[in-house]
Formats: structure tokens, C-alpha cells, sequence
């Protein structure tokens, strides 16, 4: 393992934990703002803007974004 994988794997569970976070600080600020939504529906769409915003960085990567970031 390199000194790359070594750090990533050091901080995995604060990364996971921090993307848990900001999905649940999301839908808890959903609820407040449509109370009668559907939570499940709420949150599929939650993923998907998620997943959209992941693609995007990905798209930047691959362009050379963050080759020296």
C-alpha cells in the first residue's frame, strides 16, 4: 500500500461519515421545508443530485481539474 492508499484508508470512515452527514443534514432540511414530502422519494433525488455533483468532479478530473490542486 502506498502512501496515498495509506491516508485515504486512514481517513475512509471520516470521508464516509462526512458524506453521511451532509445526505442527512439534506433531507432533515427537506422535511423541514416540505413536511408532508415523501421521504423516500426525497431521497432517491437526494442521491441523484449527489451522484450528478460526484460525475461532474469526475469529468473534472479526467480533464486535468485537480492535477495540481
Amino acid at each position: 500500500m502506498d502512501a496515498l492508499q495509506k491516508e485515504l484508508e486512514s481517513r475512509k470512515s471520516e470521508i464516509i461519515n462526512g458524506v453521511e452527514l451532509f445526505f442527512k443534514a439534506n433531507m432533515t432540511i427537506t422535511d423541514w421545508d416540505v413536511p408532508e414530502v415523501d421521504d423516500h422519494a426525497a431521497a432517491m433525488q437526494l442521491i441523484a443530485l449527489m451522484q450528478e455533483a460526484l460525475d461532474k468532479i469526475k469529468v473534472d478530473i479526467a480533464s486535468g481539474k485537480y492535477d495540481y490542486y
